[in-house]
């Protein structure tokens, strides 16, 4: 039987997990290539001959996005798995007219084909857009399930964009682990506030392997808390499904691939920062859910925010400093540091773009949505170096730190910085405590 040649289009996350649980082993696909989209520098690579497995002794190669219309004909290419996620529907289908048009099929592949099943219970915490408040969901979660004396693992959505076979299974226990795996400021973002709390993280590249590090985890495990990116679905099978939604972007919950999978699969759905969000905005993101998805729990909740010098925000002059990937892929014009500064008087939130260099100029060319905000990108050292240069430039009085992780620990800051923290407190509907209780008490867990 001739083997079909595939194409897996991802952003180095959901391709490589499509590929090892579906395609890796299968003698019916030849994957010829990978190709690399919305994260910069992840193209050129290759996925490795030792994670790629037997069919693969030369590894495959990875290409930019750009060229897929010349690799489908090139590599005579039958069809393409599109890979990656918080994607419009729009750009879905121009993606797929582009494959169709270049004469290959275009194809999605569903969780039946691509979840890992544990065996432990599994609550996944995914969402419809990338910023919603997955990260502080799954801290509540996981105190929650802390105060019942549960050991409770996290295993991440994928971010490997370094050396692919070092990350094929990682395990960060402390801050300084951060550092040992060369993690980028996004990867800490989402790791940090789990570590900084005592709880274990999981991340890589093959899934099933690190799945089998956290069943067997040197420190115990009860629970896997799968801690969605972007707003993907989850790749383990959940016993219990939560989705964030978020009322400052209401109708996207029915506009973005996968996040719409996630909706109309979840147990439970929270719709977060209602405190900020304009009542009629909340009204139809509820509305939203409950046509499609019908059976589930809906909670209200908000985004409570606390900051640690609030003196140096009052009356001041702000730079403040976001969450990049909420900012750019998620298609935000604000993040906590702007409410912070909004609620507690600052006298002015300053535009960064007179100062941006470099990486980060480039990134408010692309993103002309970014406007009085500065995205944390830092990717690699590069952005890092143009992150300090633009914060440093800045004409204000102070910084707000808007990201889940203090970037005075990855960068000098030349003027006074102030952090600001979100946690999620429910407001109207079950109690997540109730939920988990009923979820402790099926699988049995006391």
């Amino acid at each position: 039987m001739e083997r079909k040649n595939i194409i897996i289009i991802g952003a180095a996350g959901r391709d490589f997990h499509n590929f090892n649980t579906y395609y890796r082993d299968n003698e019916a696909y030849n994957v010829v290539a990978f190709t690399a989209a919305q994260i910069p520098d992840i193209d050129g690579r290759k996925y490795p001959s030792e994670l790629a497995g037997e069919f693969y002794p030369n590894g495959i190669p990875i290409y930019s996005q750009d060229g897929l219309p010349e690799l489908i004909k090139e590599l005579h290419v039958n069809e393409c798995v599109f890979a990656f996620s918080d994607i419009s529907y729009e750009e879905v289908m121009g993606v797929g007219a582009i494959v169709n048009a270049a004469g290959a099929n275009f194809t999605l592949l569903g969780p039946n084909s691509t979840m890992l099943k544990s065996n432990k219970p599994v609550i996944s915490v995914c969402a419809v857009r990338t910023g919603t408040g997955k990260s502080q969901t799954s801290r509540k979660i996981i105190e929650t399930l802390l105060q019942h004396d549960l050991k409770v693992i996290a295993v991440r959505h994928p971010m490997p964009y370094g050396d692919l076979n070092a990350q094929r299974v990682q395990r960060f226990a402390t801050v300084e682990d951060l550092k040992k795996h060369h993690c980028t400021i996004e990867e800490m973002e989402e790791y940090e506030p789990h570590v900084s709390r005592g709880n274990i993280v999981y991340a890589g590249v093959d899934y099933a392997d690190i799945l089998t590090a956290a069943e067997n985890d040197p420190d115990g495990c009860d629970v896997i808390l799968w801690d969605g990116g972007n707003n993907d679905f989850s790749f383990f099978e959940p016993d219990l499904a939560v989705t964030v939604l978020d009322p400052h972007r209401p109708g996207h919950e029915l506009k973005y691939y996968p996040g719409e999978v996630c909706l109309r699969t979840t147990d439970v759905a929270i719709i977060n920062k209602v405190d900020s969000a304009a009542e009629e905005a909340v009204q139809i993101v509820e509305n939203n859910i409950k046509s499609a998805s019908p059976n589930s729990t809906i909670i209200k909740a908000e985004s409570t925010i606390t900051v640690d010098h609030p003196e140096l925000i009052a009356g001041k002059r702000v730079l403040v400093v976001e969450d990049g990937p909420t900012l750019t892929h998620g298609e935000m014009k604000l993040g906590a540091g702007t409410v912070a500064a909004e609620r507690l008087g600052a006298a002015e939130i300053i535009d960064p773009r007179p100062f941006a260099v470099g990486t980060l100029a480039d990134t408010f060319n692309k993103y002309k949505h970014v406007e009085n905000v500065l995205p944390a990108m830092g990717y690699g050292e590069k952005q890092l170096k143009d992150l300090e240069e633009t914060i440093n430039n800045a004409d204000c009085d102070a910084v707000i730190i808007g990201t889940p992780i203090d970037l005075n620990r990855v960068i000098s800051i030349n003027k006074p910085s102030t952090r600001v923290y979100y946690d999620l407190d429910e407001l109207d509907g079950p109690n997540l405590s109730d939920i988990l209780k009923d979820f402790i008490g099926e699988h049995q867990l006391v």
